[in-house]
């Protein structure tokens, strides 16, 4: 009797859907860092020069900024002074504008940090492109200096200049 059951259940699955597993994950389309849709890679990749001088700029200018209107002075003093009164709270502000100072330090060479990669990286992708430049019109030239329909037979390749020996004055 158990067998015909289970023939029976393997019958009526057999006649539905098929099933399909699923494994836990989120969908391709709501994966964050899945790819570009549009199927466009380089569009992802592209940082223009100017991109990296705004970002140098704006890093530049918080640096300036943090400087001039975050830097607390008057709490040096004033800690020192309460503290010397006999103030509990002078000692607490003295705390609180030492570890002030330290974060905003922290802050300042982060920005100063941002600021010099970007300048370096301009600069440094400005002498990539040239030194690419200057290898590929090298090999350019040198390729056409081997390829012999530059010149007829006997004749010299026009491409390494004129020979001073046959110039008359």
């Amino acid at each position: 009797m158990a067998w015909d059951e289970w023939e029976q259940l393997k019958a009526s699955a057999a006649g539905n859907e098929p099933t399909h597993m699923q494994l836990n994950g989120i969908p391709e389309d709501d994966r964050p860092n899945a790819g570009n849709p549009t199927g466009d890679l380089d569009a992802d990749l592209k940082v223009r020069q100017d991109d990296l001088a705004a970002i140098g700029d704006e890093a530049f200018k918080l640096y300036n900024r943090l400087w001039e209107e975050a830097r607390v002075t008057s709490t040096d003093t004033a800690g020192s002074d309460l503290k010397g009164q006999g103030f509990a709270l002078g000692g607490a502000l003295s705390h609180v504008s030492l570890r002030w100072d330290r974060q905003l330090g922290s802050l300042m060479d982060a920005c100063a940090l941002i600021s010099n990669h970007m300048d370096f990286t301009k600069k440094a992708h400005e002498g990539d492109e040239i030194f690419i430049e200057r290898h590929v019109s090298s090999i350019s030239t040198l390729d056409a200096g081997f390829d012999e329909s530059w010149a007829p037979t006997g004749e010299k390749n026009p491409v390494y200049g004129e020979d001073k020996k046959d110039k008359k004055d």
